[in-house]
């Protein structure tokens, strides 16, 4: 199981360093061409483009980060740097797309000439860049914020590369030049969108809350079935990170017993906890008329 941890985390790790050289490219291609051919649009998907290749780093940071062991001074180890990480990710989306708003809105006002061709031959070397880049972090999307974060950056990206091809078919037919800064504003709320979600999801983290998914009420139907339980209280759920599920409380037995027949008791709630919420790690605290207030959240 270690060794393929281990191959599982170094293929992360080679498909970031792929898709950040991939955006590295595509962010000095995009520059170029949005100045030749006066694009806001353009430039604008080339500033995102830059955006990725920071976040894909600080990911890729992130990830080394998380792989070292725990120690006396951080005995969780540095699993949150990926949380941190995906936090990073998310408001450089949000600055970015009032960035974008307000070059956007000044456009707007004077609109100027673009080369068409040359703004559509640039995206659809940005979105193939940005496609492949999506389609090597995808898979690792699904279970892990920090990759989701970079996933979702390439992405947007690549919707607004194909926004960008579909603006300058526009100006390339009827000559509608306020396009260009009509799909960037579209594009910063699109990107928006997304970085307000997963600064939340970060935010809901960070700050210990009830994991998502995570019913307190249902946890304590169960452990209270169990046999020679009265009740649980003092009861504290958080996550370190999306999947390291932590689940802390006192539970009060019926009756006085001798401490190998409590830990009976105790395995019995640590295999319910695993097995119905997918809570690995838990502190249990046994107890007989042990605490004076039995508050379930203390």
């Amino acid at each position: 199981m270690g060794h393929l941890h281990h191959s599982i985390e170094s293929g992360k790790e080679n498909r970031l360093v792929i898709s950040i050289a991939l955006n590295c490219m595509i962010t000095a291609v995009q520059v170029i061409g949005g100045v030749v051919s006066g694009s806001l649009a353009l430039l604008s998907d080339a500033l995102h483009n830059f955006s990725d290749a920071i976040s894909l780093v600080v990911s890729f940071i992130a990830l080394r980060l998380s792989k070292r062991g725990n120690s006396e001074t951080s005995t969780f180890g540095h699993k949150r740097a990926e949380i941190l990480a995906a936090l990073f990710n998310a408001s450089t989306m949000i600055i970015v797309s009032f960035f974008l708003f307000k070059e956007a809105l000044h456009r707007l006002g004077s609109p100027s000439n673009v080369d068409s061709v040359l703004m559509m031959v640039i995206a659809g070397v940005g979105l193939a860049a940005n496609v492949v880049s999506a389609f090597l972090l995808k898979k690792d999307a699904h279970d892990d914020m920090n990759m989701r974060s970079a996933y979702l950056h390439l992405f947007i990206d690549a919707m607004s590369s194909v926004a960008v091809m579909a603006g300058g078919f526009c100006i390339l037919l009827f000559k509608t030049y306020w396009i260009d800064p009509v799909l960037t504003i579209f594009i910063g709320l699109y990107v928006l969108k997304g970085g307000f979600n997963l600064v939340g999801e970060s935010v809901h983290i960070l700050m210990q809350n009830t994991p998502k998914g995570i019913d307190i009420k249902t946890i304590q139907n169960e452990i209270e079935r169990v046999e020679g339980v009265s009740n649980i209280h003092h009861v504290h759920v958080w996550s370190v990170t999306e999947r390291d599920i932590h689940f802390e409380a006192h539970v009060n037995l019926k009756e006085d017993m001798r401490l190998s027949e409590s830990c009976v008791v105790r395995a019995k709630i640590e295999e319910i906890l695993n097995h119905a919420f997918g809570i690995e790690h838990s502190t249990i605290q046994i107890e007989y008329k042990g605490c004076w207030r039995d508050g379930l959240i203390k």
